[in-house]
């Protein structure tokens, strides 16, 4: 296990923690009443095409609940994968978990993602993120829930703002 997963590992123990996600279960239940979502139980899916360009992976974590309004889900992009043009109604973050991305927004900015980085999607910002042409990459994405939806979606990325060059505060 690299150093970024256990990382993000830590973090969503925390984040289910503190914010009561898990709550009280007797079928599953760890000591203390926690419930335990085991890794590995819940089937991979395939991106939705109508959401996605290129071979998109995600892996549920946990759903929102009424105690804690935040679902979680590993999302992974094949190399020039990405999300279509998109926004979260209750905000998004994401933790880079492996490889190198891209995440851009609506005024045509284009940041390169890595591992151990943090992108956070304010309510209501137009955006995208996906892999980079060559390298693909995997985030844990946290996304809020409002009225039923966590996110709203719009036009696939054109290859031309996918292509833009690197603008964001972390250009390398």
């Amino acid at each position: 296990m690299d150093h970024a997963r256990a990382l993000a590992g830590l973090l969503l123990v925390g984040i289910l923690v503190m914010s009561g996600v898990v709550p009280a279960a007797a079928d599953g239940a760890a000591p203390g009443g926690q419930e335990v979502l085991r890794a590995g139980e819940k089937a991979s899916v395939p991106g939705p095409e109508a959401w996605f360009t290129g071979r998109v992976r995600i892996d549920p974590l946990f759903p929102a609940t009424a105690e804690a309004n935040v679902s979680g889900a590993y999302v992974t992009f094949e190399p020039g994968a990405r999300s279509a043009w998109h926004e979260h109604p209750a905000g998004q973050t994401l933790v880079v978990i492996s490889g190198v991305g891209r995440t851009g927004t609506a005024d045509g900015t284009v940041t390169e993602i890595r591992p151990g980085d943090v992108v956070r999607c304010p309510v209501g910002v137009r955006h995208w993120h996906g892999a980079s042409p060559t390298v693909g990459m995997t985030h844990m994405a946290l996304t809020g829930v409002r009225d039923g939806k966590n996110a709203i979606w719009y036009e696939k990325v054109s290859d031309a703002d996918y292509n833009r060059p690197l603008s964001g505060p972390a250009a390398r």
